[in-house]
């Protein structure tokens, strides 16, 4: 996005997850350039509100040429390098003895609150690698939140949750399909682990369905990406509505490449979360654009000394 009268440009990224985003459909492309369309010609957008990851990106784009174009959207100490982000150590689906290994380097890195998807692979061993983790790392040095991705039925999910509880889970994110609104009120109700709602999420567009949602369900933590919920806007809702139904909340990013995984952390800054936050997906890439970005020690920092080069792949 140029502007003609300064020069300045602002980079927006619209980080479509396919087989995940809610806009991953027919006619993307050409929303895609409706937009630009309505942006070169100077007139007004397309409803974006049924294209998130779009909205997402146009967002980022005016935020950046708001502030001159150099990267830094939101400026806070952490854009100063200041200050860091605590982010979770995220640890994927493997065998348990590759998720062991995983675990233990998280931990040596530096990370206090580690992250594991769970329920893809056999359950004892699952349970038997969460044993051994509490064995050497007790509650008071190491978090663990766990995400099933909807792994578990409404009819297996109780007995799960309560052999989750005694490792001292912090939380489990999305412990059934998303859609089964009154069998998840039922679960974050009862369950022993706090639930976090994820998918759930993706794919409500209006202020009444957030709202439903919430209500129902009545969640003890919400998961916010940007990317696919819509924007900041959208995220700054979920926020407020978050805090109406007293429910947590961390942001986390949703595989973006290091323009959208900064603006996305930029954002949380200026929220100043009491969690750690999910942003560590920028080391799953094997290139990626060099950025200012660096993660030591469990933190997420901005090293503003380094400057943007969107020409250079790391």
């Amino acid at each position: 996005m140029l502007d003609s009268l300064s020069g300045n440009t602002g980079i927006g990224e619209c980080a479509l997850l396919p087989g995940l985003s809610a806009d991953d459909r027919e006619g993307y492309e050409a929303k895609i350039n409706e937009v630009c369309h309505a942006i070169c010609h100077a007139i007004p957008l397309p409803d974006l509100t049924e294209w998130p990851s779009i909205r997402f990106g146009v967002e980022m784009a005016l935020q950046d040429l708001e502030q001159q174009g150099q990267g830094v959207l939101f400026p806070t100490p952490f854009t100063r390098g200041d200050e860091g982000i605590e982010i979770n150590g995220l640890v994927w689906m493997n065998t348990p003895i590759k998720m062991g290994e995983e675990i233990e380097k998280k931990l040596a890195e530096g990370y206090t609150c580690i992250k594991l998807k769970i329920g893809a692979e056999d359950w004892a061993e699952e349970l038997r690698l969460l044993e051994g983790i509490r064995r050497n790392f007790p509650v008071s040095k190491v978090t663990i939140r766990v995400d099933a991705n909807g792994a578990f039925s409404p009819q297996s999910a109780p007995k799960k949750l309560e052999q989750l509880a005694a490792f001292g889970i912090h939380s489990i994110e999305q412990p059934i399909k998303a859609g089964q609104w009154n069998e998840m009120a039922m679960l974050a109700a009862t369950s022993p682990v706090p639930v976090a709602l994820d998918e759930e999420l993706i794919g409500l567009y209006h202020p009444e369905e957030c709202e439903r949602v919430l209500y129902t369900i009545r969640p003890q933590y919400i998961i916010l990406k940007p990317s696919l919920l819509g924007g900041f806007a959208m995220s700054d809702h979920w926020i407020s509505m978050a805090s109406k139904y007293n429910a947590g909340w961390w942001l986390t990013s949703a595989l973006e490449s290091n323009i959208g995984l900064s603006a996305i952390a930029q954002y949380c800054a200026i929220k100043k979360p009491n969690l750690p936050q999910g942003l560590g997906t920028g080391s799953l890439f094997y290139n990626n654009f060099a950025s200012p970005l660096k993660v030591n020690s469990g933190y997420l920092y901005y090293q503003p000394e380094k400057a943007w080069n969107y020409d250079r792949i790391t």
